[in-house]
């Protein structure tokens, strides 16, 4: 017996409005552009036809690091409608992470902007890739210069629930990235709670500022209007006076830490700019109390936030409707419907009520495990089949979950995943550093910053900002260090390993 298509596009595209002609996408640059759903429609089918033409094998994963644009969002709606497995890359990665993940994940088909051609290029060749195309954010390049040419009517390719749709990379704690496998059920599952659970109405508008290489952006944003054919005010980059201006015609924003402190930074938000938004969402790091309340005080709005993971998508989330209870700063709110989560101690044993221990969930939207990693994906697993977030946190008598802290040392600046290893890594091959241990450190607009401490090597110490110069040569701006320390040694307990507590508490206030 066949199984019912899943495939996600064709349930997005089932949200789309009965009148095709109006106002889909509406970009908020200086040159402002309208999509029309039936703009959607036809170029996603150009898209998809054009990677049909490539005759591309079953499962054949599409790699994308371009600027945010719509006909980057088109592109992955398209590989979905193609059928095929989207690759996301985030636009900060360098040459050596882009290599890794070309070479580690095999792509099919690379796409990246114009002035990346060059060496993008040589390591997809190097890599067995035969097709490479370029797209810039002022609607240029290859891609679409060869997708024109095709029909704008494609039949969306039948998948079922269980076929892997996107592979999102998550770093490790040994800088190995993970690519984390999920499935159009997965996604689709999640689109379609949060819908419901966030009250998604006719008349919805959504103001889209987020990257679209990121769950919060690409998953949780994008499918949300997408699913719910509510039209989205679109920013290519966060701009918080141009996003002020814009709430009065939009109802919902969803936004990192950071873009909320920059948002109250401006003398422009007040009660009035904010009168027509219904919700507020914020998530992808921790929101510190001090925004929480400060946003209330200003604009009348109390911000959702929310708790999600790469392999996840969103987890938990504080309520939307007052009869289900308050949102509470501090907390990402209760588990959503079809979600488990639980606290277990370290021996894998429950935890009581409130106490602190690592959070366990499972559902239909947890990823299918790593790619071509089954042994790393069974540790990650419980034998009853939950998966073991390495996130450490508490549930109270009343649902609320807390996220206290993070087991392996992650850090989340603005919003994205930071993992010491990695950096330690990168440091400890720069010459005149011995050894180094990063840690996060609290900071008023990331959330959390990067900071290194350094031991110099006996020939002579290093010099700080000649470190950090070489870091932004080799790995991810949002990776590198905001300060670097040289010290003489590394506080170490008494089986050697590096008391990095020590080290936060010491540079807790660093940016106080």
């Amino acid at each position: 017996m066949t199984s019912p298509d899943a495939n996600l596009f064709s349930a997005l595209r089932a949200g789309f409005p009965a009148d095709l002609d109006t106002v889909a996408i509406a970009t908020a640059d200086a040159t402002p552009l309208h999509y029309s759903w039936r703009d959607l429609e036809r170029g996603t089918a150009m898209l998809a036809n054009l990677l049909d033409s490539l005759a591309l094998p079953a499962g054949s994963r599409v790699a994308v690091q371009t600027e945010k644009s719509v006909e980057a969002l088109m592109l992955y709606l398209a590989v979905l409608r193609a059928g095929l497995v989207y690759l996301p890359l985030n636009t900060a990665y360098q040459r050596d992470e882009v290599a890794y993940f070309i070479g580690n994940a095999e792509p099919a088909v690379v796409v990246c902007t114009r002035r990346s051609f060059g060496w993008v290029s040589r390591l997809a060749f190097a890599a067995g890739c035969t097709h490479v195309f370029t797209l810039d954010d002022d609607r240029s390049g290859s891609l679409l210069q060869r997708a024109a040419v095709h029909s704008d009517r494609h039949a969306p390719a039948r998948r079922a629930a269980g076929d892997l749709a996107a592979i999102l990379y998550t770093s490790g704690t040994t800088g190995r990235s993970k690519g984390a496998m999920l499935t159009h059920g997965n996604l689709l599952s999640n689109a379609r709670v949060l819908k419901a659970y966030w009250g998604w109405r006719p008349g919805d508008v959504l103001i889209h500022v987020l990257p679209i290489f990121h769950v919060h952006g690409l998953f949780v944003a994008s499918h949300g209007a997408l699913l719910n054919g509510s039209r989205m005010l679109w920013f290519n980059r966060f701009d918080p006076r141009a996003v002020i201006a814009r709430l009065p015609e939009a109802t919902v924003f969803m936004g990192v830490p950071t873009l909320y402190v920059r948002l109250l930074g401006e003398a422009t938000l007040t009660r009035a700019a904010c009168a027509q938004m219904r919700l507020f969402v914020s998530g992808s790091a921790p929101l510190l109390i001090e925004t929480f309340d400060r946003f209330r005080e200003r604009t009348g709005h109390t911000i959702l936030e929310r708790y999600g993971m790469s392999e996840t998508v969103m987890l938990t989330s504080n309520p939307y409707e007052a009869s289900a209870g308050e949102r509470r700063g501090g907390t990402v709110g209760f588990a959503l419907p079809g979600v488990g989560v639980r606290v277990r101690d370290d021996a894998g044993a429950p935890c009581p009520t409130g106490a602190i221990g690592n959070l366990q969930v499972r559902g239909p939207n947890v990823f299918q495990g790593y790619w071509r990693l089954p042994e790393k994906t069974a540790e990650e697993f419980s034998a009853d089949g939950w998966f073991r977030t390495g996130d450490v946190g508490r549930i109270d008598a009343q649902g609320y979950v807390s996220i206290v802290g993070r087991s392996k040392d992650l850090i989340i600046s603005g919003g994205f995943n930071v993992y010491p290893a990695e950096v330690e890594a990168s440091l400890n091959e720069l010459p005149g550093v011995a050894e180094s241990a990063v840690i996060g450190v609290p900071h008023p607009d990331f959330g959390e910053a990067v900071v290194a401490v350094v031991v110099a090597r006996p020939a002579g110490a290093p010099d700080a900002a000649a470190l950090v110069a070489e870091l932004k040569l080799r790995i991810a701006n949002f990776k590198v260090p905001k300060c670097v320390f040289v010290v003489d040694a590394l506080p170490r307990n008494m089986m050697g390993k590096v008391q990095k507590n020590l080290l936060r508490e010491q540079h807790r206030d660093l940016f106080a």
